[in-house]
């Protein structure tokens, strides 16, 4: 019999949502199921930051206990109203076409950085480094999404990709309107999570896959985690939030005084899913 390869895949759901993902990941491991040995780890958005934490070979629990540090003097960021309405307004003019969507957006993104209204591009790599315990790419395939803001192509970033790992990381999470685009080879990208909160699809061919996805839902363009899993004929086990988590969570997954609550939710809910996630995993 082959050996069965695994997957994890780590979705897009802001700073609460790398605080969720890192607290379930450390209760999945006390419980026995340790995700960290993953074959392949795609992350998307905060899941890149996760996925780069994970794979850098830095302990879970420390991982975990940064994770409850105070906030410091970071700032809070919100997808204010008027971001919403030029999502909703770039749907609409993007009839559905994913791509024509992902352009729209990507050109909000520009105006509003080359405005003046996000953070600079050097903020943002200092912001991203301070999270990622290694600024190295891993050994094992590590895949980081991301969009280019003018043509509306989705990418992914690996190893061999020539980028930087902050750079890919930066873009991964570079949310349109939030956060500026990161300039990669004269270029400039924004969130993968553009084209889906997970895009747990690139994990096909993979045996078992565990898509943990803060932010499960798909709108417009953007696929679900449910119609990104439907068909592959991967043994799939998918876990977001549950009521306790969303409770901690809140209602702005930007705000770092969230990020302690929603680790320590995470780290809970692993007890009540641990056996199928286990049953994917190694069952």
């Amino acid at each position: 019999m082959s050996e069965q390869r695994t997957a994890l895949v780590l979705g897009g759901g802001g700073i609460t949502g790398i605080a969720w993902e890192v607290g379930l990941v450390a209760g999945l491991a006390e419980a026995g199921v340790d995700l960290s040995t993953a074959d392949l780890v795609v992350g998307t958005s905060a899941g890149s930051v996760v996925g780069s934490q994970l794979t850098s070979g830095t302990a879970l629990e420390d991982l975990y206990a940064r994770q409850l540090e105070p906030p410091a003097q970071e700032q809070v960021a919100r997808m204010t109203r008027a971001v919403l309405a030029r999502y909703a307004l770039a749907m609409l003019r993007a009839r559905r076409d994913d791509v024509a969507f992902r352009r729209r957006v990507g050109e909000l993104a520009r105006k509003a950085a080359d405005a003046g209204l996000t953070p600079t591009e050097d903020e943002r790599r200092a912001a991203i480094a301070s999270r990622l315990p290694s600024t190295r790419w891993p050994e094992r395939p590590f895949l980081v999404t991301a969009v280019d803001a003018e043509s509306g192509e989705f990418t992914t970033f690996t190893r061999d990709s020539g980028v930087e790992l902050v750079a890919a990381v930066g873009a991964s999470c570079a949310v349109p309107g939030v956060y500026p685009p990161v300039t990669i080879d004269g270029r400039r990208y924004v969130d993968g999570g553009m084209r889906s909160a997970t895009n747990a699809d690139l994990a096909d061919g993979y045996d078992r896959i565990v898509v943990l996805a803060p932010i499960p839902r798909g709108v417009g363009p953007m696929a679900s985690v449910d119609a990104q899993v439907t068909g592959l004929v991967s043994r799939v086990a998918v876990v977001s939030p549950d009521q306790a988590s969303r409770t901690a969570i809140g209602r702005n997954v930007l705000d770092p005084a969230a990020r302690e609550p929603s680790a320590r939710a995470g780290r809970a809910q692993a007890a009540s899913v641990a056996a199928r996630v286990a049953d994917i995993w190694t069952g």
